[in-house]
């Protein structure tokens, strides 16, 4: 079934914008959670535009190893500024900071 992006947008913002403060999820899951489970790269594609006017916390999806967007220098900081750990391989601490709607 082809993907209405529109209704996918809207769906990926309600989830990120949902994510707590100090907590993370994947791309994997936000694709899950919108009923899209095959559709992870989608989801970075959309917030990768995302406007900054949307004021998402697109910091805190992250790779379901926990690793941060390549070329984005901040995400880290922004995610340590919430108080998320980091491991020694550079990813996020998914064990102590995954974050799962319910």
């Amino acid at each position: 079934m082809p993907v209405d992006v529109a209704d996918f947008r809207k769906s990926v913002y309600d989830v990120v914008s949902s994510i707590p403060y100090g907590m993370v999820t994947t791309y994997g899951q936000v694709a899950w959670l919108v009923g899209r489970p095959c559709h992870a790269r989608l989801v970075g594609r959309v917030l990768r535009e995302a406007s900054e006017s949307l004021r998402l916390p697109c910091h805190r999806v992250v790779n379901s190893q926990g690793r941060t967007a390549p070329h984005w220098a901040a995400q880290r900081a922004l995610l340590e500024a919430e108080g998320v750990k980091f491991k020694s391989n550079g990813c996020v601490d998914i064990k102590e900071h995954l974050w799962m709607l319910g």
